[in-house]
């Protein structure tokens, strides 16, 4: 079963060729940090940011783009860029492992980002080793109202299933009557066959008694924890 195709906050830089921080008017818009790369390429970002690059801090690289504003609206244009910016840096040509930041982080240039990075280094280095080679992906398992599935017993069957398969898992609450499950994974990408098989074989078992919905993949917000105020 395939996932049908989440998002942390932080502020931004502006990189040069070869790796370097070049002075701009512009403003950075922070999407995630990761392992030291030399990352350049066109996206459409958060309002219109065309150039995703990185800015750099010793063995740590910041993904950004350039924007005029230090608080860009959380439109839903600028939402589905952010996330799908960050979706392609995790799940495109050569994906990267990437701590990611919530909706909003703008950095007024590349100085106050590096000064941030020197005092987070340590606990974004710990994430990355933590997180490296993982991505996250959600599942739900949805019951009808008048279902008389044992629900206790679907959660710790399920729950049973895909953490054999998994780094980890998050319990991210019922919020719904008819919600009998609703947990996120962190997932080996070397283990993503193992997992999606076992997600197949859940709905498979349960057949029409349970609809489960497979999401993902994400960058992992719900395993870093991490926070790191704007400097602008």
């Amino acid at each position: 079963m395939v996932p049908a195709p989440l998002a942390y906050r932080p502020t931004r830089t502006r990189r040069g060729a070869q790796g370097s921080t070049a002075m701009s008017d512009a403003h950075l818009y922070v999407y995630g940090v990761t392992h030291e790369t030399d990352l350049e390429r066109s996206v459409e970002g958060v309002d219109g940011g065309e150039r995703l690059y990185t800015v750099d801090y010793g063995p740590l690289s910041a993904v950004v783009t350039d924007v005029d504003d230090l608080e860009p609206e959380e439109t839903d244009e600028n939402t589905r860029a952010h996330d799908d910016v960050i979706r392609d840096v995790i799940t495109g040509e050569d994906p990267l492992t990437l701590v990611p930041m919530r909706f909003g982080m703008v950095f007024k240039n590349g100085r106050t980002l590096k000064s941030v990075l020197r005092e987070a280094r340590p606990a974004f280095t710990r994430a990355l080793r933590d997180l490296d080679g993982t991505v996250e992906l959600g599942v739900k398992c949805i019951v009808p109202e008048d279902s008389t599935v044992d629900r206790e017993a679907l959660a710790e069957d399920a729950s049973e299933r895909l953490s054999a398969v998994s780094e980890g898992e998050v319990d991210n609450g019922l919020f719904s009557d008819r919600l009998a499950f609703n947990r996120s994974y962190l997932v080996e990408r070397a283990d993503r066959e193992a997992f999606d098989i076992a997600v197949e074989e859940l709905e498979a078992d349960y057949d029409e008694e349970v609809t489960v919905q497979y999401t993902g993949p994400y960058a992992p917000y719900n395993f870093v924890d991490i926070e790191i105020g704007a400097q602008r």
